[in-house]
């Protein structure tokens, strides 16, 4: 299993309030998802370039949540062995057995048995043909 990126993910009722704090800290807006699940659910990517060249990425997720969660999000190449092998590890399926698709991603959020999280994804490669 190979990671492509590793970042925070931050899931919140009020994405706006978040996403401006990001955008004040010099984060801009990348890409956004939305109708996640075919429910009111959007992610939206920022990223933040320093003055070194060096690139930081943060999500944000509006969701019906709770309370604010933060996570890990991991790029995966390859979203079944990374789902196994954290199940081997004692995770669990966040969202019970489903698995979210978006057309575009394969992902899920797994909490450890101590209670930390993290959310794999699986870019979807449309190919021309």
């Amino acid at each position: 299993m190979k990671i492509t990126s590793f970042n925070p993910l931050i899931v919140t009722r009020d994405s706006e309030a978040i996403i401006r704090l990001f955008e004040d800290l010099g984060f801009e807006r990348r890409h956004t998802k939305t109708d996640i699940n075919g429910k009111d659910i959007s992610d939206v990517r920022m990223r933040y370039e320093n003055e070194d060249g060096k690139v930081f990425h943060v999500d944000v997720t509006q969701a019906p949540v709770d309370k604010d969660i933060t996570t890990i999000r991991m790029n995966i190449d390859d979203f079944d062995e990374a789902y196994n092998m954290l199940e081997g590890k004692g995770f669990k399926n966040a969202q019970g057995d489903k698995i979210t698709e978006t057309g575009s991603s394969r992902s899920t959020m797994m909490v450890s048995p101590s209670g930390y999280s993290i959310s794999i994804s699986k870019h979807i490669k449309k190919t021309e043909g």
